[in-house]
Formats: structure tokens, C-alpha cells, sequence
């Protein structure tokens, strides 16, 4: 009996220890953002969908966006902050129900692994406010070969006849 005790306590300060080991591994670094509000702020400047996906990493329903099928030339700029994120001339047509680019602007987007939902992907966020833009997926159809999955509720359009 106390033989089984003993190798049970032994069990038990492995698996511990162990478990402290890997949680303090997969700790990613915190990011700061140039923008940093209140949600209070947040919630004042953005209707309560914009605040979903920006601020909570929401996904807005497919096919429901209002620039999904929108190909005009100019610049998407995050609605968090205004920062410039995709040109209109890397936008293309995928079918998926989002609205997506093959690039973003250099220094834009800030890239953070995302381990939610049971699978591994790349969330991808304003470089400035830290605004949930969507997810980076490596099944885009141009040269890239990256397709950019971008939520229309967290970006706004510029167009370039207005510059």
C-alpha cells in the first residue's frame, strides 16, 4: 500500500512539474499596440458588431460583408484606427464568403498564432491597434499563395479618387 502511495506521489510531482514546464513555454510574448483605448472608448467609436471582431475576435456571417464583392480601386484601412492595411489591386475573388487579399501593405498586419477552435491558424491583427482583422490562410490562389481572410465589418474603404 504505501509502495503505490509513493509511486503516486512521484506521478503526481512529475505531471506537475511537467505542466509548469509547458505552460511557461507556449506563453507567447505580449504585444503592444501604438492605439491603446478603454473598452469604454471602444465601445462608444464602434457598433456592436465592429466591436465583436475588432476587440473580441469575432467572424462576421459569410457572404454578409459589405465589401465581399467589392472591387473598386483604393486602399481598406482598419476601422479600429484608420491605418492603411490592403491596396484594392491584391483584393481577389475567392468564394470563401469573405472579402480577400494575396497581400498587405509591408508592416501593417501583425501575425499571432491562434490555437482557438481545436486547429491551428494565423490570426491576423492591425500592426497599430491591435484590431482582430481576420485569419492568413496558405491556399490563396495567386503567386502568393496566401489568401488573407478579412472580416468587412473591420475595415473601411478609401477610395483613391478621394486623395
Amino acid at each position: 500500500m504505501f509502495n503505490k502511495i509513493y509511486l503516486f506521489g512521484i506521478l503526481f510531482f512529475s505531471l506537475t512539474l511537467l505542466n509548469c514546464q509547458t505552460s511557461t513555454i507556449n506563453k507567447e510574448p505580449k504585444i503592444t499596440f501604438k492605439v491603446s483605448k478603454t473598452d469604454k472608448d471602444w465601445k462608444e467609436e464602434l457598433s456592436p458588431e465592429e466591436y465583436e471582431i475588432l476587440r473580441n475576435k469575432g467572424t462576421e456571417r459569410p457572404n454578409t460583408g459589405i465589401y465581399n464583392m467589392h472591387f473598386e480601386e483604393g486602399v481598406y484601412a482598419c476601422k479600429g484606427c484608420g491605418q492603411a492595411l490592403f491596396k484594392s489591386n491584391n483584393k481577389f475573388m475567392s468564394d470563401c464568403g469573405w472579402p480577400s487579399y494575396e497581400s498587405a501593405l509591408p508592416g501593417a498586419i501583425t501575425y499571432i498564432k491562434d490555437t482557438s477552435l481545436g486547429m491551428i491558424r494565423t490570426e491576423i491583427v492591425c500592426s497599430n491597434c491591435g484590431g482582430h482583422q481576420g485569419h492568413v490562410f496558405d491556399d490563396g490562389p495567386t503567386s502568393t499563395g496566401k489568401r488573407y481572410c478579412v472580416n468587412s465589418a473591420s475595415i473601411n474603404f478609401i477610395n483613391n479618387k478621394n486623395e
